[in-house]
């Protein structure tokens, strides 16, 4: 997957912009100036020849980021194991000037790519997403003017000037001004807007809620922590486990088939050569014909389609527990999760700010600390704190008496606010809110043992995460100030987040939380929703010497038995990710932000919770519609039951095909005829398939762990089955011929060649759906979960049909009724036959594993 950087020259961050781990840090005025030496600029901003030149250099303010083009993801659907083969088979049957056969094998060559690529174009919209997220305008100090640009123009050394309610178009160090409150939990995750001030760093993409200030533009386009993120989410995708998983079956085939291959041609060429005539170079047709029947043979030709139309069908049950599927591989991917990231910020608690119960100092009552802290509000402000304050109060008439009279909003050097109202009597009444420590200097509390109990209560809140709010009183004039006590503060969990967490622990799934607030307030989360205490700081995990693309293995252990981590930034969610899936683990990622895009689409499952921005929603595989996590409870029960549907089509469809390639070699070989066209080949794998895609709705047994594909014990099951599927169609030929060389019998019913190929092909498609009800439990075939009535009613009517194909004809011999009796009473008796070998195959792998239990990893694979 390509990326492409805007051209220009890198941009540099300015001296000491951030801390060692991450972290943005404040710079004082010598760092301001050397930050303004370093970009080639001044206070009194470019000019506008200079942002020119520099916008020719930097590029445009802009992401340009691009994945892999659709025409390249197409091509590639033409390429790999099971195209190869058709097209190989496509490629004989034109040099033989086969059309029939040429036509209904690139016809399914094509039909599986548009399959394949209308699933991949639903999903390549995430850069899109994070571009509509950018500001459109910016007011630039240009000339020593001021004047507003598109934000596309801006260039490092810009000076511009930013305000409430506006996008900060690109990374900045704040110059100049009072106050900034900038919410950046979109990018970092942290849940409360951010105080900002002279020197401090300010992303793009954060929204500003209060304030206006000027500010240096240190990056642009992809150099941005917001580009980056983009960045990442066009470098980031892993091949899905079922796209491996078909890969090992097309190589096990193609394996298969050219030793198969080889056999055939020697014995033919062995043949021409010790025959009376000896070798023609037109015997060489002959030869083309047997590899390309054989080709024919061993090409799954429906399994792209029938998983596709499995998991589509699959989607559409899920759509029903309020899970979106954007892409279809998503789903079984969810069933083998075994490690669940959950970002904790509107995703495990409510991205709302509640009050706890209020810790009153003196006489106050605790709805009288919250009418104080109230009356220090504004009431019409959007500000997370004020919000959470006023929807406290329960005594609405009481605040409304009071009368707003002044007001001094807060800033980071005063850490307060304070109100003053005006009651129904005319007396004044100042209240003040703000940090702990603030309020109690105001309040004259600095030592003695009420500081000495204020204080530790401070500090015992702040060691469970929860912040709080100290809440002060003057009734003169704000000349002596009496305090109240204090508010705690918390984004509380959502009310289903602990229930769903255990539930998943019940399933095999280890959830780890990943947020962008400290530590402690994550570590208070966690224990409140039962997730364990071992939460490390990102930035500890992962070195400066450590990226996407290198792992220290005990950076990934670390990851592996932590319960979650904090002062995350995006660079580190995805590479938790990445270090997860290096430790074999299948991930799955909630999230709702931007800066989850990255690590949701490098994850097996990435998954966008309810009310989750664009960017989340268009790099996630799968959609969440109803609030809370409960939903991926659905959603993953479902995803298993859909697993189990496809490993069933699995087993089925490598024993057939192993059935099918073996019957053609061996019938060739011992009675030197084909058993079979290339065309009665591909139109029997269509009627043993076309039914088989309402596997989607069979009853399964859903198991309580993370299942996965294990393509060397699938396989190993597969040839059993196959091998057994091959005496019994090797028996039907067996007394087709005999039949040949039995007077007795032919005069009863003649036999030829052409009726022994329509008696193997009504065999392989009654004995191929039979194999199917055997395989599809592994239990015997007589005890529940029986198949739903969908499957049966498709595959009986598929019988009727191919009954009726041999009944009278149709492109191929008409065979008697009483053959096609035959045909099924020899193959129920085999269908006896091959589930005690099924039964007796799983005792001994049961007994196997037994001895080996020690030994086995948790997650072995689905069955046998």
């Amino acid at each position: 997957m390509a990326v492409s950087i805007a051209a220009g020259a890198p941009q540099a961050p300015p001296p000491a912009s951030t801390a060692s781990d991450g972290r943005p840090v404040r710079l004082d005025a010598a760092g301001i100036e050397a930050a303004f030496r370093q970009a080639g600029s001044t206070p009194q901003g470019l000019t506008a020849a200079e942002a020119a030149t520099r916008l020719e250099k930097y590029g445009p303010n802009a992401i340009e980021a691009r994945e892999e083009s659709r025409w390249h993801k197409l091509v590639g659907y033409f390429w790999g194991p099971i195209p190869w083969m058709i097209e190989a088979a496509a490629l004989l049957s034109l040099l033989r000037l086969d059309w029939p056969d040429f036509s209904v094998v690139m016809g399914l060559l094509i039909y599986n790519a548009v399959i394949g690529f209308w699933q991949d174009s639903k999903a390549a919209s995430a850069l899109a997403a994070l571009k509509q997220s950018l500001a459109l305008k910016a007011k630039v100090r240009r000339d020593g003017a001021w004047v507003t640009v598109d934000a596309v123009t801006l260039v490092p050394g810009d000076v511009i000037s930013v305000a409430g309610g506006e996008t900060l178009p690109a990374d900045l160090v704040l110059t100049d001004g009072k106050y900034l409150s900038v919410d950046q939990a979109a990018l970092t995750g942290e849940s409360l807007p951010v105080s900002k001030d002279v020197g401090d760093s300010a992303y793009s993409g954060s929204i500003v809620r209060q304030g206006s200030m000027v500010a240096l533009v240190t990056a642009t386009g992809n150099a941005t922590f917001f580009g980056r993120t983009a960045k990442l989410v066009a470098a980031a995708g892993t091949k899905s486990h079922a796209e491996k998983a078909v890969l090992q079956m097309g190589d096990f085939l193609i394996a298969l088939s050219v030793v198969l291959a080889l056999i055939l041609v020697y014995a033919q060429v062995h043949r021409f050569i010790v025959s009376p005539e000896g070798w023609q170079w037109s015997d060489l047709g002959q030869i083309v014909q047997i590899v390309l029947v054989l080709l024919v043979a061993s090409v799954p030709v429906a399994t792209p389609a029938v998983m596709s139309v499995t998991m589509a069908l699959g989607a559409l049950a899920l759509s029903k527990h309020k899970a979106i599927v954007s892409r279809l591989s998503a789903i079984e991917e969810l069933a083998g999760v075994d490690v669940l990231c959950s970002d904790k910020t509107g995703t495990l608690t409510q991205n709302k700010l509640t009050l706890q119960t209020p810790i009153p100092f003196g006489p106050a009552t605790p709805q009288a600390i919250i009418l104080g802290a109230a009356c220090a509000t504004q009431r019409q402000s959007d500000d997370a704190i004020d919000v959470a304050v006023l929807s406290a109060v329960t005594d609405r008439a009481a605040l409304e008496a009071l009368k707003p009279v002044d007001f001094t909003p807060f800033d980071p050097v005063n850490k307060k606010t304070i109100g003053v109202v005006e009651g129904a009597d005319g007396k004044r009444i100042a209240y003040a809110k703000g940090a702990p420590q603030v309020i109690a200097a105001l309040a004259g509390v600095s030592d003695g043992e009420a500081a000495k109990t204020y204080f530790g209560t401070v500090s015992d809140l702040a060691g469970r995460g929860t912040r709080a709010l100290g809440i002060a009183r003057s009734d003169d004039g704000e000349k002596t100030w009496t305090l109240l006590g204090l508010l705690p503060m918390l984004d509380p969990p959502r009310p289903d987040a602990r229930d769903t967490i255990a539930r998943a622990k019940e399933l095999g799934v280890d959830v780890k939380m990943v947020t962008g607030d400290d530590v402690a307030i994550g570590s208070e989360i966690s224990r409140q929703l039962g997730l364990g205490d071992r939460l490390l700081v990102a930035s500890d995990v992962f070195g400066a010497d450590s990226s996407p693309e290198h792992i220290a293995i005990d950076a990934a252990r670390a990851v592996e038995r932590a319960d979650g981590f904090g002062r995350v930034f995006p660079e580190h969610k995805f590479e938790i990710v990445k270090a997860l899936q290096e430790r074999g683990h299948i991930v799955a990622m909630t999230g709702d932000g931007v800066n989850d895009a990255p690590a949701l689409k490098q994850a097996d499952c990435g998954v966008a919770v309810s009310g989750a921005t664009d960017a989340a929603r268009s790099a996630a595989a799968l959609i969440l519609t109803a609030p809370g996590l409960s939903t991926i409870i659905n959603a993953i029960m479902e995803a298993r039951a859909i697993f189990e549907r496809i490993a069933s089509y699995i087993y089925y469809r490598i024993a057939m095909t192993v059935n099918i390639m073996l019957v053609v070699v061996l019938v060739y070989l011992v009675y030197n005829f084909m058993p079979l066209t290339a065309i009665m080949i591909v139109f029997q794998a269509l009627l043993d398939d076309i039914p088989i895609m309402t596997i989607a709705y069979d009853n399964v047994k859903v198991q309580n762990k993370p299942v996965r594909w294990n393509m060397h014990r699938m396989i190993n099951f597969s040839s059993v089955m196959g091998i057994m599927a091959l005496v019994q169609s090797f028996g039907i030929v067996a007394i087709g011929m005999y039949w040949m060389h039995h007077p007795a019998w032919m005069a009863f019913l003649p036999m030829d060649y052409p009726h022994i190929q329509t008696m193997l092909f009504l065999q392989l498609t009654a004995g191929g759906h039979l194999l199917f009800f055997v395989s599809r439990v592994q239990g015997s075939l007589f005890r529940p979960p029986y198949p739903s009535w969908q499957v049966f009613a498709a595959i009986m009517g598929t019988q009727v049909f191919a009954v009726l194909l041999c009944a009278f004809g149709l492109l191929m011999p008409a065979l008697p009724w009483f053959l096609i009796g035959l045909v099924y009473v020899y193959c129920l008796a085999w269908t006896l036959v091959m589930d005690w070998v099924k039964l007796g195959y799983y005792w001994a792998m049961d007994k196997r594993d037994a001895r080996s239990a020690a030994m086995e990893t948790p997650l072995t694979g689905l069955r046998p």
